[in-house]
């Protein structure tokens, strides 16, 4: 499975910015826990941040042919943007938005994201570890969860 992970707006500062929101982890450590799950399940994976709409809205549709699957936290874009939006939607394999904190305990501003339409499930208020619930789902959804995980992880409810 090819996996690309999208981070917009200023998640370049995580452990900086806001800890009272987002906490004290980095990017970085969420990247090198995603890389270290990749390994796992066997994933190929792709990870950027960006500040710039338009870098991301490239890196979508260029997943396209790079992506199984793509799993973004668009961070201020979520409540902004119809080019993601737009972007999104041409993608034709599964895609995950998440969330750090509980956007819909947030402020007015942060509380209704506009791409939650374009994408297949949303993951919010887990903390960085719903970058890691949004990998098993996505690799659940493209049917490339290892077979040596237990059924109810593999494949969960029926």
């Amino acid at each position: 499975m090819r996996l690309m992970i999208l981070n917009g707006p200023n998640l370049n500062l995580l452990g900086v910015r806001e800890p009272h929101i987002y906490g004290t982890t980095t990017l970085s450590a969420i990247r090198d826990a995603c890389e270290e799950f990749a390994r796992f399940i066997g994933a190929d994976l792709t990870f950027e941040q960006s500040n710039h709409e338009g870098v991301l809205v490239d890196r979508i549709q260029a997943a396209r042919e790079t992506a199984d699957a793509i799993i973004i936290n668009p961070a201020g874009y979520s409540f902004t943007s119809i080019a993601i939006y737009d972007a999104l939607k041409a993608f034709d394999g599964p895609v995950y938005e998440v969330h750090i904190s509980n956007i819909h305990a947030r402020d007015e501003l942060h509380r209704h994201s506009k791409l939650s339409s374009a994408v297949k499930g949303v993951i919010c208020g887990l903390g960085p570890y719903g970058y890691i619930a949004a990998m098993q789902a996505a690799a659940q959804a493209v049917n490339a969860l290892p077979d040596t995980l237990p059924a109810p992880i593999r494949i969960g409810p029926r």
